[in-house]
């Protein structure tokens, strides 16, 4: 058994992954501050299907006595859950001081490009100050593996595709992007320095089961469930290279064995499918399962929203033979079979 610490693992990545490890045997350190993004509680859920537990009795009008009652309810020997936030280097000291940690799969963040633009200092603060807060407290406690998500924003209005790692990244369009491919430097900075193990993993529009609410996918389906009109940005000709989830967490497991197992190691990996999808495609693959005409309201272009994102993933294949298995259609079907089972809930 080994002990592995997860950031983020109350979210939708992180839960799955969380539940994967858990299932190998391991043990996992679950490091997540609960925010306000969304409802807290859909990352309590989120918890309890990682983990196979139950919420003792119904949720108080109090957030901090929740998430107490959450904590008692999944403590075990395999599985800690620490509510902690990563711009707290002392919170993020105590936690490292008080576990032998073999790895670290970092993946909390402020995540979405729009957002990022209303609110670019918040961004900066948790994305790029709480990476550089975790690999100090690797360096400080010994722990030299770790895997860091990165994201396929950071390619931009790229023109050449696939979208290889080899590619210029200096052009991002959004804080989010030039915070992901900051915190790709500074994993950079550590391997060199202090010879921290390091795989940065650019991840390409990831859904599936647990996808949060806010994005597209998830959304539409929301909206078209309950005849609603769907705002769609643009003429519906943008793509996306979508990624079920289960091929990304066999991705992360992959990355994370290749990283366990090599010395003096620092890459740059993308995980998507190698397939790009229109967002008007989206749309009538939701339309099909609901048996529905979806209702749509076309307004102009994003700021900061990519034209297409497309996944050139020959060098994760080569390295730990990542081959994504799930197409979209099918990936489509097994989210609103899921969507379906959890309206209500």
């Amino acid at each position: 058994m080994k002990t592995y610490c997860v950031t983020g693992g109350a979210g939708f990545i992180g839960s799955h992954l969380c539940g994967q490890l858990l299932e190998q045997g391991h043990r996992v350190i679950n490091i997540d501050n609960f925010n306000d993004v969304y409802d807290y509680k859909t990352k309590i859920r989120n918890i309890l299907s990682s983990t196979g537990s139950e919420f003792p009795y119904l949720y108080s009008e109090d957030k901090s006595d929740n998430l107490a009652r959450l904590q008692a309810a999944v403590e075990s020997d395999h599985y800690r859950l620490a509510v902690a936030d990563i711009r707290s280097m002392d919170e993020l000291n105590a936690i490292f001081a008080s576990e032998k940690i073999d790895a670290v799969i970092h993946l909390a963040a402020m995540a979405g490009v729009r957002p990022s633009i209303e609110d670019p200092l918040l961004y900066e603060e948790v994305n790029v100050k709480g990476t550089l807060h975790i690999l100090e407290a690797m360096r400080k406690h010994g722990v030299r593996k770790w895997l860091c998500a990165s994201s396929s924003s950071v390619y931009g209005n790229n023109k050449k595709v696939p979208f290889s790692e080899e590619d210029v990244v200096d052009f991002s369009i959004s804080p989010y992007a030039a915070t992901k491919k900051s915190c790709e430097v500074l994993g950079h900075t550590y391997f060199h320095l202090h010879r921290i193990g390091t795989i940065m993993l650019r991840f390409f529009t990831v859904y599936g089961e647990r996808q949060r609410p806010d994005l597209a996918i998830h959304k539409f389906a929301r909206m078209l469930d309950k005849g609603e009109e769907l705002t769609m940005y643009g003429d519906g000709s943008t793509r996306r290279d979508y990624t079920y989830i289960g091929d990304i967490i066999a991705g992360i497991l992959g990355a994370l064995s290749h990283v366990e197992q090599t010395d003096h190691l620092y890459e740059i990996v993308n995980l998507g499918t190698n397939r790009t999808i229109t967002l008007r495609e989206l749309i009538a693959s939701l339309e099909q399962e609901f048996g529905a005409k979806a209702l749509i309201r076309a307004l102009p272009n994003q700021p900061g929203d990519v034209e297409q994102t497309y996944a050139d993933v020959s060098k994760a294949n080569r390295l730990f033979g990542y081959q994504p298995q799930t197409d979209f259609a099918e990936g489509i079907h097994k989210f609103v079979t899921w969507y379906r089972g959890n309206r209500h809930g």
